[in-house]
């Protein structure tokens, strides 16, 4: 491999040096195969006991698109970290939830945002949503000896399409299947991970399209305390050790944003509260 000398380092290959490809991952299988994810070594027979992560939501409001989940990993029967961040903000007007094996998941989101960054150095623009959610699908696919294997990693994918017709609905959400599958949620909402079921069931009472911002947070920590209530590897609020889910809003006028920790605590205690005035009520 040819090599171009570095006035302060050791000398890389020429190939760094060259804008043959906008795309990441595919310098990286020119390169460096092994570096890839859906290049490791599979792990031999019988179960591998890794963390896996849970509840991921999305929610589209009056102007914008919001995503959010729990903070608990579990490794079987046990809680393997309590306040993991599985809600990530992939570019200026995109974010990714991710829910399945946990360090894949971390891998996947991590390469993925390397990917959409140097696609735009490369280029000089940012890719369109559809090639972001497109290009995220492929990396999915890529995963599928590994996802067969038993080590699963999904996203869910949110992102603002600045070139929408109809600004109001310009908060997209997109889902995957393990072979790489891209499915768009028209519905305004959507879950996935272990307590989706009861996720979605909540959302579906609770989503309302044209509800502002403030609603619509509040609609998505509610279905998140409802996933926690009936399923055991989703994580409620945690109100002696302060940790609340994570949430990233997206709209036009400040992209994609993480809601501070103070306000994510706020919503979290309100609903906290309205549910226990409502068991009390019932009580009495």
């Amino acid at each position: 491999m040819e090599h171009t000398s570095g006035p302060t380092g050791p000398a890389l290959p020429a190939a760094f040096f060259s804008s043959t490809t906008s795309s990441f991952a595919e310098f990286l299988r020119m390169q460096a195969p092994d570096l890839l994810p859906g290049r490791r070594q599979l792990p031999g027979a019988g179960p591998v006991d890794a963390p896996h992560g849970t509840t991921i939501v999305a929610v589209t409001f009056a102007g914008g698109v919001l995503v959010a989940g729990d903070r608990r990993a579990t490794s079987g029967n046990l809680i393997a970290s309590r306040d993991m961040e599985k809600v990530h903000v992939v570019d200026a007007y995109s974010a990714v939830g991710i829910a399945g094996s946990a360090g894949i998941a971390l891998e996947l989101v991590r390469l993925y945002a390397v990917e959409l960054a140097h696609y735009e150095k490369i280029e000089g623009v940012p890719l369109s949503l559809d090639g972001k959610t497109n290009k995220l699908a492929t990396m999915v696919k890529g995963n599928l000896d590994v996802a067969m294997a038993g080590l699963a990693a999904l996203p869910l994918f949110v992102g603002y399409d600045i070139e929408a017709d109809d600004p109001k609905r310009a908060g997209r959400i997109v889902s995957y299947d393990v072979t790489g599958g891209r499915y768009e949620e028209r519905a305004g909402y959507h879950a996935i991970g272990s307590g989706s079921l009861f996720a979605r069931s909540a959302l579906k009472k609770l989503y309302d399209p044209d509800a502002d911002e403030e609603t619509a947070v509040r609609t998505a920590v509610e279905s998140l305390y409802d996933a926690a209530d009936d399923d055991s590897a989703t994580g409620g609020p945690d109100l002696v050790r302060r940790v609340f889910p994570t949430l990233v809003t997206i709209t036009a006028e400040r992209g994609a944003v993480r809601l501070p920790d103070e306000q994510a605590a706020a919503v979290a205690e309100a609903v906290v509260a309205g549910r226990a005035e409502q068991a009390t009520r019932g009580r009495t």
